[in-house]
């Protein structure tokens, strides 16, 4: 009858429409953001490693990772992020340093900090729609880092950590604190460096938008099962 056809055209429209308003919807940032080293992967059978990895990551729930390598070869990287961008097809995969080789890997993102390239130069040749994270301060924010065209600002390091080399003291839960009241509700703030699961729900209540867990996650026996443990004390 034309009252059913007319249904299920409704019906139809509607799943449309729902596809593209998902589609025009912003990427909600979780709260565990997973940073998988180099210094995480085996030297021997590393790509399939590495896949399993990266699938096992996708089932468990993980929409957002960044993965870091400052220790290999340009091919090297390259052969990494392939592996990864297989094995994670619908989860956003930030790529540190190389935004010259965003585009080229697939990956969603960068992140750069002071003595890598500008955020702006970043933003200018990625465009708009990939995510541009950066370093936002540690006891207080950079000056100006709010204006810049990021779309996170990583602070810290929250206490002593081994995957990351820097000098900056700890800043710890109140760090996060105060942070937050500096940036006021907007921001995307990651509490990064150091991060421990005793501190995790402490440093959510704290302000931190999310936690980047590097060595929490990936040294564990099981990084899957890991990262769903840190997801299940902050919900």
């Amino acid at each position: 009858t034309e009252h059913g056809e007319g249904l299920h055209f409704l019906h139809d429209l509607a799943h449309v429409l729902h596809a593209v308003y998902a589609g025009l919807m912003p990427f909600a940032f979780p709260r565990i953001y997973p940073i998988l080293d180099r210094s995480f992967l085996p030297a021997k059978n590393r790509s399939a490693a590495l896949h399993a990895l990266g699938a096992s990551l996708a089932q468990t729930g993980v929409t957002l990772l960044e993965y870091r390598n400052k220790l290999d070869r340009e091919n090297a990287l390259l052969a990494d992020c392939a592996v990864l961008r297989a094995a994670m097809p619908g989860v956003k995969l930030i790529l540190d340093d190389r935004a010259d080789l965003v585009a080229q890997t697939g990956f969603d993102g960068v992140h750069v900090d002071a003595d890598d390239l500008a955020v702006a130069e970043a933003r200018k040749l990625l465009g708009s729609d990939r995510i541009i994270g950066t370093y936002g301060g540690t006891e207080s924010l950079l000056h100006g880092i709010l204006s810049e065209p990021a779309d996170y600002f990583s602070i810290g390091p929250i206490g002593p950590t081994t995957t990351k080399n820097t000098t900056k003291l700890p800043i710890g839960v109140e760090g996060v604190r105060k942070l937050r009241a500096a940036a006021g509700p907007a921001p995307v703030l990651v509490a990064a460096g150091g991060v421990t699961f005793a501190q995790a729900p402490a440093l959510i209540a704290a302000g931190a938008s999310m936690l980047a867990v590097a060595a929490g996650i990936f040294s564990a026996a099981d990084p899957a099962a890991e990262f769903k443990r840190w997801v299940s004390a902050v919900a």
